[in-house]
């Protein structure tokens, strides 16, 4: 790594200066169901285990997982997305409403379902995942409806950041994203984008550009060996520099994290983790990286911060956000802070 240092009194400061954001999340949400229970035999039925449940639990998902990480950190999430007029909507709304959170930017669709993300896990692991969810495209009129939710609260809030949240079900589309990054461009807003196959192309422009390994194969259809790390930055670079990007952070689970912009490209190893469930990292990860990019941190600490994120959470069981403690606690022990 390049020679870079930081005060561990600077570090105590970024955390507290997180305290005063206000962070936008676009995004697909659900509600994510979990079946916890104890597995003792295998079905005489079929060759799977039975778990005998012995609790339930609901609780936020997709990009209200991220406003969840949000206000863990400190900061203050204002979400903007789409529910069905159903129990499980109703259920999504009284889960923020117990969380404290916004229901402002929240829009009720009578032509979709609210997506339900139902994990059943047996003996501390996940066992299954059962999906209820409608993957199309928002209507153009409820596009055009979001789209004037956002640019009011834009008008009205002083927002500090703008999170993508894209888990391709149907919320995010190229129109809302040229005229989202558009506005906020306008404002001097930076965007930061945690990207799904379908629009990986159409996030031009954004500040900061967050896909992981596979996201990034799927999206370029690359055909490289991604483990020569100088291959993959130069694969990000051509991206970067085509797509107009200000950065591109590229997690690469047990590789790591590599950020990529015109002046920085560096390669941060991963922590060694006794890992439980990698659900929700990528929420956690973007969560960090966008509030470290709105106080326009170091682009190595905001990776190496966002790498240390990632791998805490992978460390509990079901999607969880982050310790805004712990993350400081181990912050404050990277190589590069100095007292």
């Amino acid at each position: 790594m390049r020679k870079f240092s930081i005060k561990k009194e600077h570090v105590r400061e970024i955390f507290r200066s997180f305290n005063n954001l206000n962070v936008l999340i676009i995004g697909d949400v659900m509600v994510d169901s979990y079946l916890w229970g104890k597995v003792n035999r295998i079905s005489p039925e079929a060759p799977v285990p039975i778990v005998s449940v012995s609790s339930k639990e609901i609780r936020l998902g997709g990009a209200a997982n991220v406003a969840l990480n949000i206000q863990a950190l400190g900061a203050n999430p204002i979400l903007c997305s789409v529910i069905g007029v159903d129990i499980e909507g109703q259920q999504f709304l009284d889960l923020l409403k117990s969380q404290r959170l916004s229901q402002k930017g929240i829009l009720k669709s009578r032509d979709r379902i609210t997506t339900v993300k139902t994990r059943v896990i047996g003996n501390k692991a996940q066992l299954i995942r059962v999906d209820e969810e409608n993957e199309g495209d928002i209507t153009p009129a409820e596009t055009n409806q979001l789209l004037n939710l956002i640019s009011y609260i834009i008008q009205h809030e002083k927002i500090d950041v703008i999170i993508f949240e894209d888990y391709n079900k149907g919320l995010i589309t190229p129109k809302l994203i040229h005229k989202v990054v558009e506005l906020s461009r306008s404002k001097g807003i930076p965007t930061c984008v945690d990207p799904k196959k379908k629009n990986f192309l159409a996030y031009k422009g954004v500040s900061l550009f967050k896909p992981n390994l596979k996201e990034l194969r799927e999206g370029l259809k690359l055909d490289i060996d991604t483990d020569n790390i100088n291959d993959l930055q130069r694969a990000i670079s051509s991206f970067r520099v085509k797509q107009k990007f200000e950065t591109a952070l590229v997690t690469l689970a047990e590789k790591g994290v590599i950020t990529n912009s015109r002046k920085v490209k560096e390669h941060l190893p991963a922590h060694i983790r006794s890992i439980a469930d990698v659900s929700g990292a990528g929420d956690t990860v973007i969560s960090v990286a966008a509030l470290c990019r709105a106080l326009d941190c170091n682009e190595i600490f905001t990776a190496a911060l966002a790498n240390l994120s990632g791998g805490l959470v992978c460390e509990e069981v079901g999607v969880v956000p982050i310790s805004k403690e712990k993350l400081l606690d181990e912050a404050l022990e990277l190589e590069f802070i100095k007292n």
